[in-house]
């Protein structure tokens, strides 16, 4: 019989500093509370309106179609690829993280050719080199993975490379998953033709459903040419049931709620002041970290505002040291993937985190390496943190 102080019901809440899933604000948890609605009725209705509207500021976009699908993130990119590409397509992907890999097997089982421009974990390719590839290939579309959050890169080219593939007549795709919220992503402005968000990360959302904005040009390459591949996926059966404000399936009504509350959120903080919050507090990570001697596995220029890749110091065991990071001080980071395995853990840096958090988390990190003999002053990582901290603090 499970009663209500069995703990293996109701786990003790701890600080959950991953790259997604993220912490949830209580009044997210509360929206979802919410009694259940006819899908099809007019309540139904009016939340799909406003949500529609509120991420179309999110997204920077007045041209874009937005529309939402239950399904992970995956699902949303796996949408991009179905209904962009089709066999033979050329398409050009930069890859520099394990989700730039699946973003070239999601093109090629849509039946792409994938022009692939590598570069080493850590780092990014050169926005030259996508361009080159871009202009060789005659490419009929470039996927780009934002923030890939394996390595904790982020590609700070992307307005850059967009131009470029615009100029030679080729869709934009943005795997913005991680990083939508958190960090400058104007999809007008930078000549994006579809961005892929998440719910689980930024915007502080329980796993569960994707946003995708369509600019007028792709959204009427699809409706011209709609997947023959995917019923659940097939966009232009959203953009279709957009005009009734309902969505083709059953839609995940409680994240709904949740996205619906958690877009008030944003907009209430404002998106500027969002963007700078994770931008001040990934500056008080970086600098917390390299001041106690832990070295950023990410070279400067393409670090992650919203995943802090840290390699380990000599020694120390991966799970040895997450494990007691979260059973001792109450505060669960991710281990690398992939290659990585076993050699960078990360933060994430996502949606609802105040300086307490940041606080605990670092003094988390220092204390679980003092108890596996690496020396840490804790003191030096709160002091370099501090002035990036000042401002989230008024």
């Amino acid at each position: 019989m499970v009663t209500a102080t069995d703990n293996s019901f109701y786990p003790r809440r701890k600080l959950v500093m991953l790259p997604g899933p993220t912490n949830v604000p209580e009044r997210i948890l509360l929206a979802m509370a919410r009694p259940m609605i006819n899908h099809r009725g007019p309540e139904f209705h009016q939340l799909y309106e406003g949500i529609l509207r509120k991420s179309k500021e999110l997204f920077r976009t007045k041209e874009g179609e937005v529309v939402v699908i239950s399904a992970s993130g995956t699902g949303g990119v796996e949408a991009a690829a179905l209904n962009v590409v089709r066999p033979g397509d050329k398409v050009v992907v930069p890859v520099f993280g394990e989700f730039g890999e699946r973003m070239v097997e999601h093109v090629k089982r849509a039946g792409g050719s994938v022009v692939e421009v590598r570069a080493p974990y850590g780092t990014a390719p050169e926005p030259s080199e996508v361009e080159r590839a871009l202009k060789s290939s005659g490419a009929k579309a470039l996927f780009v993975v934002y923030n890939d959050t394996s390595p904790g890169v982020t590609y700070r080219w992307l307005r850059d490379v967009s131009r470029a593939a615009k100029d030679v007549g080729a869709f934009v795709v943005v795997d913005a998953i991680s990083v939508f919220g958190g960090d400058e992503l104007p999809q007008d402005d930078w000549g994006i033709d579809m961005v892929v968000a998440g719910a689980q990360k930024c915007l502080s959302l329980p796993p569960g459903i994707t946003l995708i904005s369509v600019s007028r040009e792709l959204k009427d390459y699809i409706s011209r040419n709609p997947p023959s591949t995917t019923i659940y996926f097939d966009l232009s059966k959203y953009f279709e049931f957009n005009k009734k404000l309902e969505i083709p399936f059953t839609p995940a009504i409680p994240i709904f709620y949740a996205l619906d509350e958690s877009l008030n959120m944003v907009l209430e903080e404002g998106l500027d002041k969002r963007i700078e919050r994770h931008r001040l507090a990934a500056g008080a990570y970086y600098s917390a970290l390299e001041a106690a001697g832990l070295k950023p596995f990410v070279e400067p220029r393409v670090r992650s505002n919203v995943v802090i890749a840290v390699q380990y110091p000599p020694g120390v065991d991966d799970a040895v040291f997450r494990d007691l990071l979260d059973r001792k001080f109450g505060v669960v980071v991710a281990g690398g993937f992939g290659s990585l395995r076993g050699k960078i853990f990360r933060i994430g840096n996502m949606g609802d985190i105040s300086p307490i958090n940041i606080t605990q988390t670092l003094l988390g990190i220092a204390g679980a390496l003092s108890d596996l003999g690496v020396r840490v002053d804790a003191s030096a990582m709160l002091a370099a943190a501090r002035d990036y901290l000042k401002p989230l603090m008024s």
